[in-house]
């Protein structure tokens, strides 16, 4: 898995490439997400459209990236979800936690919105 981060309008957006699986795609995540938030950037776009699978150790590590983000009193909010993996959330339930935006204009604007 490949992570870029930028910035845009004081909003961070973390660009997700490939599998996020167990093992170095789970540790970079939650790597990058630990020093974000130590950075106090709180409000956070993970941007899943081009990931092309996620195994359940990938879906705690995004439950794990939201928690964090939210005791420190932040936004995580989702975007891009591919049909597989928007199944994969409903499945879960965990669309019904996960604000989800299908693109990143919509994303950014939410956070407007919000605070």
């Amino acid at each position: 898995m490949k992570i870029k981060i930028r910035d845009r309008d004081g909003i961070t957006i973390i660009d997700l490439v490939g599998e996020v699986t167990i093992g170095e795609g789970d540790v970079a995540l939650r790597k990058e997400i630990n020093d974000i938030v130590g950075q106090d950037r709180l409000n956070i776009i993970l941007n899943l459209t081009r990931v092309s699978f996620i195994d359940s150790s990938g879906i705690g590590e995004i439950v794990r990236s939201y928690t964090t983000v939210n005791k420190h009193d932040g936004r995580l909010v989702l975007l891009g979800l591919q049909s597989k993996i928007r199944d994969l959330f409903a499945i879960t339930r965990l669309i019904t936690i996960f604000d989800t935006y299908e693109n990143e204009k919509e994303a950014i604007d939410s956070f407007k919105i919000k605070n």
